[in-house]
C-alpha cells in the first residue's frame, strides 16, 4: 500500500507517448509498444501498468533492469541517469469482459453475432491497455497507431482524426496535451452521421448497425448546439478538430467524457424520434450536454488528483441543466434537477459517515468508490447552483473565462476555481462554499416564533443515529423577508417581531426561494399552518419544497409521516408534474408500512385510489396530441398510483391497450407503454407472455422498450417465472452485465421475488464480483438493497452477509452507511406502522 501514497508523477514526468497497438480480437489478445519521452526525476522510476505482461524495456534504446509489481500496478525501472528520456516499454496482454481497458461489445444483427471494440480508462484503467504515468496531473501528448484484424466496412476513430493508413496500420494526429484517462477509441461495422458547428468543429454520432439511421439524429442535435452554447459561454473556443459521440453495446456507466471521442451507454445517446417519451429525451440531451461541459471542466483543464473529482462532476453535473435550459428553454429542465438530483443528495448527505464533497483518497479501488453519484454529482451541483446564485451569471462566465486561460492544458484544485470566481464577482466565495465542500452533510433550519420574536437556529440534520459534530455552515438563506440576512454563519439568528414583519409583507415566512441552497427548514406550528393556509398561492417549486422537508424531517424523526398523511389530498390535483413528483415520492414511502395484502395495504390502494382518480379522468391512460410537457411528465405518476390503486378503468385501459397492440408492442406509445405491459404481467401473466416478453428483450436494439420489459417482466408474482428469471441473471446473452442491476432490483423490489433475488446475490457474490467487480459501479449493488430492505429479519440477514466483507477496498463506506439506512428505516416502521396506517384509514374515510 505505501507505494500509493507517492504519485508516480512525481519520480517520472512524461512529455509524450507513441503508443503502437496490434489487437486480434478473434483470439482476445493484443500486444504493443508503448514509447514514453520524459524526465526522470531520481534514476529509480514506476510507470503504470495492470494486467499486462511485459517483455521488455529500454531507455534511449538500452535494456535496462525492471520489476513487474502487481500488487501496485507498476513496473518499476532502474535507469542509468536521471533527466531526459525516452523509455520503450514492449508488452502483451488479453481483452476482457469486465468493460473496462479495452473491452469487446456485442450486440446481433439479424441472429448474427457481432462485436466492435472500445474502451473505458476512468479512473485507473489507461495502464490495463498501455503502461503510462497514469494519474490525472500526468499530461502529456499521445500519437496513437493502431492495428487490428480489419475487414471490409469497418471504421476505426479516435480522440483525434486519422492522418494516414499504411500496411494496416491507422496512424492519429498527435492529440493536446492530457491526461491518460481520458484516451479512447472505437472499431467495428459502425455507422455514423456528421455536422459541423458554427465555428467549424466537426460533430459527429456512431453506432452500430443494429439501430436504425434516424436514431442517430436527435443526439447530433443536441451535441452540435451544446457545443456551439459552450463555446460562447465560456468564451473560450472548442479544443479540438472533431467532437465524436460514440454509442457502445457495453457500457457500465452512463458515459464518459473522452475528450474529442465521447462513449455513451446506448440508451443515453441513441432514440426513437417517432416513439419516445419526454423524459427520456430529457435524459439523453443532459447527459451528452454533461459530457461535452466536460470536454472544457475536466478535459482541457483537469483536476490535479481525484480527491477534487467533484471539481468535474459537480461542475459538468451544473452545467448539463445551463446548457439545455439555453437551448431548449420550454422543457424547464431545472425542474428535473429538482426531482431527480436534489432529492438524491438530500437523501444520502443525511447518513452519517457520508463522504464530503471533496474527499482524500490514494488506493485505486477507493478512487472507484468516491464516485457517490449523490454526493460528487448532485450534492456539488447543488453547491455550484448556489455559487452560482451567489455570484450572477455575469462573474460566472468571467471567472471561467479566466480559470481556463490561466489552467488549459494543466490541472486545477477547488480553490482555483473559487479563486478565479472570487475575483470575478468580488465575493469571498471560497469561505462561503468550503462549509459546503469539506464537511458532510447539511443543516436544518429551525424557524421558530419565540416570545413574539421570529428566529433561526442550524443543527446538522441525520436520518438515523448521527454524532452531531457541532458543524456550521454558511447558508444562503434566500428569504421572501428582505430583513432576513443573505447569509446564516451563525448557530443562531433572531430576525424580528414576527407579528410586525407578518404584517408588513402580507405573506407567510418562506427559506430558500427557488429550493436552491442545500437545506431544509423546519417551521414551527404557527409558521407552517399560515403556509399551508396559503398553499394554493405558492409556486411550484415552493410546494415540492414543502413535501419534500417534510418528507425528509419524518424520516429523520423530527415529524411523523402520520402527520403528513392528511396533507397529501390538498396536492393531488396539481397539474404541475413537479409537485406530483414530491407527492408521490412521499405516498410510496407509506408502502413500507404495510405488509403485503393486509387490511392495511387494502387502505393505502384507496388513498393512492383518492389521490389520483380525478387526475386520471383529466389526462387519460393515452397521451394526447398537443397536450403540456407537465401532463406527459405528470401522467406517469398518476398511471402508477392508478394501477397500484388497482383502479379498475386504469386496469381496463392498459389491458385494452395490450390487446390492441399485441403483435407489436414496441410500437405502444412510449409514455405509457411500461404501465401496459406491467399491468399486464402482473394481472393477465402467463408463460407465453413471459416468453414472448423474453424473446423480444433478446431481440430489440431499443433500449427504452428493453427498460420496459425488465420492469414489467420483474414484476411477476408467479414464483415459477421468477425463478426462470433469476437464472437468466448470469445469462449474458440475455441481460447485458450492464443491465444486470436493474433486473436485480425489480425482481428485489417485488415482494413476491424478494427472497429469490436476495438469495441469489448472497449465492453468487463471487460471481458478480468476478464479473463486474473492478468497476465504479460495483459498490451500488449493495445501495440498491438497502434502498429496498425494511424489516428487523433483512437488516439482521444484510449485516450477517455485509458485515464481514466491510474491509473490502471500495465497499467499507458503502457498507456502514447502509446498514444505518435499513436500520433507521427498521425502526421507523416498528415505531410509527401504528399511527401511519390510522392516519391513512381516516384520510381515507
Amino acid at each position: 500500500m505505501a507505494e500509493h501514497l507517492t504519485h508516480f508523477y512525481e519520480k517520472f514526468q512524461p512529455s509524450h507517448y507513441n503508443i503502437y497497438l496490434d489487437i486480434n480480437r478473434e483470439n482476445k489478445h493484443f500486444s504493443g509498444i508503448s514509447t514514453i519521452t520524459g524526465e526522470a526525476k531520481t534514476s529509480s522510476i514506476s510507470i503504470h501498468q495492470k494486467f499486462l505482461t511485459i517483455e521488455s524495456v529500454t531507455a534511449d534504446g538500452n535494456d535496462v533492469p525492471f520489476t513487474t509489481d502487481d500488487n501496485n500496478e507498476a513496473i518499476h525501472i532502474d535507469l542509468p541517469k536521471m533527466g531526459e528520456v525516452t523509455l520503450a516499454i514492449k508488452f502483451s496482454a488479453k481483452l476482457t469482459d469486465t468493460m473496462m481497458g479495452i473491452y469487446p461489445s456485442y450486440y446481433e444483427i439479424d441472429g448474427v453475432k457481432k462485436q466492435i471494440i472500445g474502451t473505458q480508462f476512468e479512473t485507473t484503467a489507461a495502464r490495463q491497455a498501455f503502461p503510462c504515468v497514469d494519474e490525472p496531473e500526468a499530461k502529456a501528448t499521445f500519437d496513437l497507431a493502431i492495428k487490428y484484424d480489419e475487414h471490409e466496412g469497418e471504421t476505426i476513430i479516435s480522440n483525434m482524426p486519422e492522418v494516414k493508413t499504411e500496411n494496416g496500420v491507422h496512424y492519429f494526429d498527435t492529440t493536446m496535451r492530457m491526461s491518460s484517462y481520458l484516451i479512447a477509441f472505437g472499431f467495428g461495422e459502425l455507422q455514423s452521421k456528421e455536422t459541423t458547428t458554427k465555428s467549424g468543429v466537426k460533430v459527429g454520432v456512431f453506432a452500430t448497425k443494429a439501430h436504425k439511421a434516424d436514431e442517430l439524429d436527435f443526439a447530433l442535435d443536441i451535441a452540435k448546439r451544446s457545443i456551439e452554447f459552450y463555446e460562447d459561454f465560456y468564451q473560450t473556443p472548442y479544443p479540438l478538430p472533431h467532437s465524436w459521440q460514440l454509442a457502445l453495446p457495453d457500457f457500465s456507466a452512463g458515459a464518459m467524457e473522452n475528450w474529442g471521442l465521447v462513449t455513451y451507454r446506448e440508451a443515453y445517446l441513441l432514440l426513437d424520434p417517432k416513439n419516445t417519451s419526454f423524459e427520456m429525451k430529457q435524459l439523453v440531451a443532459t447527459v451528452i450536454a454533461h459530457e461535452l461541459a466536460h470536454q472544457w471542466f475536466g478535459d482541457l483543464v483537469t483536476m490535479k488528483w481525484w480527491d477534487d473529482l467533484w471539481l468535474n462532476e459537480s461542475f459538468a453535473n451544473m452545467m448539463e441543466y445551463v446548457a439545455i435550459d439555453a437551448i431548449e428553454p420550454d422543457w424547464h429542465i431545472w425542474e428535473v434537477f429538482q426531482t431527480s438530483d436534489v432529492p438524491a443528495a438530500l437523501q444520502r448527505d443525511a447518513t452519517d459517515g457520508v463522504q464530503s464533497v471533496h474527499v482524500q483518497v490514494e488506493n485505486p479501488a477507493e478512487i472507484d468508490s468516491i464516485f457517490d453519484a449523490a454526493i460528487v454529482y448532485a450534492k456539488g451541483a447543488r453547491m455550484l447552483v448556489m455559487a452560482r446564485a451567489l455570484v450572477g451569471d455575469e462573474a460566472l462566465r468571467k471567472g471561467l473565462k479566466n480559470y481556463f486561460t490561466a489552467h488549459k492544458f494543466h490541472n486545477a484544485t477547488g480553490a482555483d476555481l473559487w479563486s478565479a470566481l472570487g475575483d470575478a464577482s468580488g465575493i469571498d466565495v471560497g469561505s462561503i462554499m468550503n462549509s459546503w465542500l469539506e464537511q458532510p452533510g447539511y443543516p436544518v433550519v429551525t424557524a421558530k416564533v419565540e416570545n413574539g420574536n421570529l428566529t433561526l437556529s442550524q443543527h446538522q440534520f441525520f436520518i438515523g443515529d448521527g454524532k452531531d459534530a457541532g458543524r456550521k455552515w454558511q447558508i444562503p438563506l434566500n428569504s421572501n423577508y428582505d430583513v432576513v440576512p443573505e447569509i446564516m454563519s451563525d448557530k443562531t439568528l433572531t430576525i424580528g417581531n414576527y407579528d410586525e414583519l407578518r404584517q408588513s409583507t402580507g405573506k407567510p415566512f418562506f427559506l430558500n426561494i427557488g429550493n436552491n441552497s442545500h437545506f431544509i427548514i423546519q417551521y414551527d406550528e404557527t409558521l407552517m399552518k399560515d403556509i399551508l393556509d396559503h398553499v394554493n398561492d405558492l409556486d411550484a417549486i415552493s410546494q415540492l419544497q414543502i413535501l419534500q422537508d417534510l418528507r425528509l424531517l419524518a424520516d429523520g424523526r423530527k415529524n411523523s409521516y402520520a402527520n403528513i398523511v392528511p396533507l397529501l389530498p390538498r396536492f393531488a390535483d396539481s397539474h404541475s408534474n413537479i409537485v406530483n413528483a414530491a407527492l408521490y415520492r412521499v405516498a410510496n414511502n407509506l408502502k413500507k408500512f404495510v405488509t403485503p395484502k393486509s387490511p392495511e395495504e387494502k387502505a393505502l390502494k384507496e388513498l393512492f385510489d383518492k389521490l389520483s382518480s380525478a387526475q386520471l379522468d383529466r389526462l387519460e391512460f393515452a397521451p394526447k396530441a398537443g397536450e403540456s410537457n407537465d401532463d406527459q411528465l405528470t401522467r406517469p405518476y398518476i398511471l402508477s398510483a392508478g394501477l397500484y390503486a388497482e383502479n379498475a378503468d386504469a386496469m381496463a385501459s392498459a389491458h385494452s391497450l395490450f390487446k390492441e397492440n399485441e403483435n407489436h408492442l414496441a410500437d405502444l406509445s412510449a409514455d405509457v407503454r411500461v404501465f401496459v405491459l406491467r399491468n399486464e404481467v402482473k394481472n393477465f401473466g402467463s408463460q407465453a407472455l413471459f416468453d414472448n416478453l423474453l424473446n423480444a428483450y433478446r431481440k430489440t436494439s431499443d433500449a427504452s422498450y428493453k427498460q420496459d420489459i425488465c420492469a414489467a417482466l420483474t414484476s411477476t408474482t408467479d414464483p415459477k417465472l421468477i425463478a426462470e428469471l433469476v437464472g437468466k441473471f448470469e445469462e449474458a446473452d440475455t441481460i447485458k452485465p450492464q443491465d444486470l442491476r436493474a433486473w436485480f432490483r425489480g425482481v428485489l423490489a417485488n415482494d413476491d421475488g424478494q427472497q429469490a433475488a436476495w438469495d441469489w446475490i448472497r449465492n453468487d457474490w463471487q460471481w458478480l464480483e468476478d464479473t463486474v467487480g473492478g468497476d465504479m459501479e460495483f459498490a451500488t449493488y449493495i445501495t440498491v438493497i438497502s434502498s429496498v430492505f425494511h424489516t428487523p429479519q433483512r437488516l439482521e440477514e444484510f449485516k450477517s452477509f455485509f458485515e464481514p466483507k466491510i474491509p473490502t477496498p471500495g465497499l467499507t463506506r458503502e457498507i456502514k452507511m447502509d446498514i444505518s439506512v435499513i436500520d433507521s428505516r427498521v425502526q421507523l416502521v416498528q415505531d410509527e406502522k401504528d399511527a401511519v396506517n390510522e392516519a391513512v384509514s381516516k384520510t381515507v374515510k
